[in-house]
């Protein structure tokens, strides 16, 4: 087996009772997959199986058994959680499960608003997808896409990103805390940062030119807003204040959030 392509998963058996002619669907519960120096850890939603979270755990525990002599130690694991909540502690679980391997968490992928929020201030990256809602579910702004609504809702962190941290969100983003040179935070729409912005700040980055980054303290080591590009200046205020990015003419400016409110900007 190439351990650059491996691939394990673990299925419910079938039952017994059912005749040669019944349809015999096995379920996935777990699903690994290595692929070019890193792991990817697949979990079913709610929908998608009947186990409880103990039960998750055993058959991941029996996933990495079988594949360990193809894993090396250190090597980086994305989960893609997809639809399924996941709370600290479960989270804590998965992550005491892969170290036992030598395996590092470090990025979680989620459409849970919940779920990114619990590894955030877990310290580890985020990659959130659209939450797809019929319409009448929602009562904040929705976009369309082919024909669906997707929910976009502002994702709410308090905690300081450390270096080597992203939090990648369809939405704006609002953080209670730091972002640390190293850590970078992208999303659709703006960002906005209750403390110090000393890391990489991309804001409507699908496209939006409209969006702004907001700070207490800006000392950003890059600003992005759409298709636009700043550097941090290379000499450091003596004073700071809250300012607040944004598109003007001549590209990204930056101005002091009283003069931007005030200026109706």
């Amino acid at each position: 087996m190439n351990p650059e392509r491996l691939k394990t998963a673990f299925a419910s058996p079938v039952n017994d009772s059912e005749t040669e002619d019944s349809p015999r669907v096995a379920e996935v519960e777990i699903h690994l997959e290595s692929e070019g120096g890193k792991l990817y850890l697949y979990l079913p939603s709610a929908q998608e199986t009947t186990l409880n979270w103990s039960e998750l755990l055993a058959q991941l525990q029996k996933c990495l058994d079988a594949s360990q002599r193809f894993l090396p130690a250190n090597t980086h694991v994305d989960l893609i959680a997809g639809d399924r909540l996941i709370d600290h502690r479960q989270l804590q679980s998965i992550v005491d499960s892969l170290s036992t391997y030598k395996l590092h968490l470090v990025r979680v992928h989620t459409r849970r608003r919940q779920t990114a929020v619990a590894g955030a201030t877990s310290g580890y990256s985020i990659e959130q997808q659209s939450q797809i809602l019929p319409m009448a579910q929602s009562s904040i702004a929705q976009l369309t896409v082919s024909g669906d609504f997707v929910k976009v809702e502002p994702l709410y962190l308090q905690t300081t990103l450390r270096s080597g941290s992203e939090i990648h969100h369809p939405g704006t983003v609002i953080i209670q805390g730091d972002l640390n040179p190293g850590s970078a935070v992208v999303a659709d729409g703006d960002i906005l940062v209750w403390g110090r912005l000393r890391g990489v700040a991309h804001a409507g980055a699908s496209g939006n030119d409209q969006c702004r980054i907001m700070a207490l303290q800006m000392e950003p080591t890059q600003l992005r807003i759409a298709d636009y590009l700043a550097r941090a200046p290379e000499s450091s205020l003596h004073e700071f204040y809250p300012e607040v990015a944004f598109i003007a003419e001549d590209g990204i400016q930056i101005a002091p959030a009283s003069e931007f409110s005030k200026n109706g900007k």
